[in-house]
Order: structure tokens, then C-alpha cells, then sequence
């Protein structure tokens, strides 16, 4: 478990990470889509402070070149609390709640909307096999 949150910047950072890791900071710099210009030297500082928090972790490519930061957690191990205390303080402790509103935001296709049931149909199927067990 983590202890400590990392800040909305910070998971932007992640979620880029998760998704084309390794990077360089002057990549992930050129990934951030929250329309703010940041400096180089801005986004390094983040990085290391990341780095420190044990939520990134760095590789120095044997030719000297820029360092390359990866993921040093998966992305469970961040969301898994988040979602918790979203669904505790925000919903009332009711996953179905947050299932509804992201029903009502208009986010989910019908390609997520198949996904979606393949996870539940799945979850069930688990249940069932631990509950027959």
C-alpha cells in the first residue's frame, strides 16, 4: 500500500506512464494534454519528487542518454484507495451509485458498454465459484 496520495498532477504523470512507459521527462512533458505550459526543469522536479514518494522509478540507458522513468506501482495499487474513498465519501459506500452516474455522464460507448458486462458477468462467475467452494 502507498502511503502517501499523489496529487492530481502526479497522476497525470502516472496515468501516461502506465500507458507508454519507459519515458523521458522531455516525452512525458510532451504527453501532458491539461493545457498548461510547464517548464523542463518543472515536470523533473515533479518526477524526483515521484521518485522519492516511491510512486516512479528511473533508468540510465547504458549510452548516456536522457533517463527513462517507469511506473514503480501498479495502477491498482493507486486506484484501488481512491476508488474506495470516492465511492465511501462521495456515494454514500454504494459501488452501484458509481456505476449509475458514470451511466448518466454520457462517457460510456457501446464498446465499454459490452466491456462493462463481460467484468460483471466475470465478477459474478467468481463470486459463484468461491461461494460453491
Amino acid at each position: 500500500m502507498i502511503k502517501k496520495k499523489p496529487s492530481d498532477f502526479e497522476l497525470h504523470i502516472l496515468s501516461i506512464l502506465w500507458e507508454t512507459a519507459p519515458l523521458t521527462v522531455r516525452e512525458v512533458r510532451e504527453r501532458l494534454t491539461d493545457g498548461k505550459e510547464r517548464a523542463y526543469t518543472s515536470v523533473l522536479s515533479v518526477m524526483q519528487v515521484m521518485e522519492k514518494k516511491g510512486f516512479l522509478r528511473r533508468e540510465r540507458p547504458a549510452t548516456g542518454s536522457a533517463d527513462h522513468w517507469l511506473p514503480a506501482v501498479e495502477r491498482d495499487v493507486v486506484a484501488t484507495p481512491l476508488m474506495q474513498r470516492l465511492i465511501s465519501q462521495v456515494f454514500g459506500g454504494k459501488p452501484s451509485a458509481v456505476m449509475q452516474q458514470l451511466l448518466q455522464a454520457d462517457s460510456v460507448d457501446a464498446g465499454e458498454l459490452a466491456e462493462i458486462r463481460k467484468l460483471l458477468e466475470a465478477h459474478e462467475s467468481n463470486q459463484n465459484d468461491e461461494a460453491n467452494q
